[in-house]
């Protein structure tokens, strides 16, 4: 075992099963004490943030920015060159840097015949070098929305239930993402009966897909509060199936998740999670 590994294993022997619940969360402002990090949105951009959390954002570019007045000034879909997106991704890191964010949402690594829009890259190329910019200025970057948008019909945003077909020129970006050490996956609602019944967020088979790609990171989800009601049964069910960080908007719903997940973390469920999270979180201090 590695200093680091010894490092983390030790870190984790000291944290209570509350401590443990609360870090594999993210959660929207106002946050429950302890969570590992918190989403920050347009409305919550003055809100006090807790001490200790990460700060994630969704900065894209386009009609997709927490901060408009901040870069990248035009939408993943106008850049044209590596160059280009490399440069947004570096001046996109350093703008977020100063309002102490430590970790942009994106690139949108969906291929231009997903139902984005203008949020997906011409060539998948470009949102890779787009996370290289933001990482060469010390800002995480978190390529999504794996296993890919491209066979979907409409955006999960725009409905609770899409199905689609997991394709292997979906996954191509995401290895491309994995050898340029992009250190955060998110993973999307979408339902791919390959994958199973379930939204891929809660499906086993999506992690392990996921991983079998050779992606040693953190894999986050997306929103678990994208329908309501269903936060406690979906943080279960995603740290069941692989996920290390569960997503909400509401710090209500990240409330009753940890509540759920106590139980779970004092029985070693989570440990394997917070083994990926702490070095995640100390890489990004």
């Amino acid at each position: 075992m590695g200093v680091a590994a010894l490092i983390t294993s030790a870190a984790l022997l000291g944290l209570t099963p509350q401590q443990k619940a609360a870090l594999v969360v993210v959660s929207g402002l106002p946050a429950p004490p302890g969570v590992a990090g918190v989403i920050v949105q347009k409305y919550s951009r003055d809100s006090p943030r807790p001490a200790g959390a990460f700060v994630v954002v969704d900065q894209e570019g386009g009609k997709v920015k927490t901060f408009p007045e901040l870069p990248p000034a035009t939408s993943a879909r106008a850049m044209r060159s590596d160059a280009q997106a490399y440069a947004a991704g570096a001046a996109t890191g350093r703008a977020l840097r100063s309002v102490g964010v430590d970790i942009d949402l994106a690139p949108v690594l969906d291929l231009p015949d997903g139902p984005l829009g203008s949020r997906q890259f011409r060539s998948p190329s470009l949102g890779v070098a787009f996370a290289r910019g933001l990482g060469a200025v010390g800002v995480g970057s978190c390529a999504k929305h794996f296993p890919g948008l491209g066979s979907l019909a409409v955006s999960t945003d725009e409905r609770p239930y899409v199905v689609g077909q997991v394709r292997d020129e979906d996954l191509a970006p995401y290895r491309a993402a994995i050898r340029a050490d992009v250190p955060c996956v998110m993973v999307v609602h979408g339902v791919y009966p390959s994958l199973g019944p379930r939204r891929a967020v809660l499906e086993p088979a999506t992690y392990r897909l996921l991983r079998s790609l050779g992606f040693r990171g953190v894999a986050i989800t997306d929103s678990l509060d994208v329908v309501n009601g269903h936060a406690e049964e979906w943080a279960r069910a995603a740290v069941a199936a692989g996920a290390d960080l569960l997503l909400f908007t509401s710090g209500a719903d990240a409330a009753r998740a940890i509540r759920v997940l106590v139980p779970i973390a004092r029985a070693g469920g989570l440990d394997d999670h917070i083994r990926r999270v702490l070095p995640f979180r100390a890489a990004i201090d």
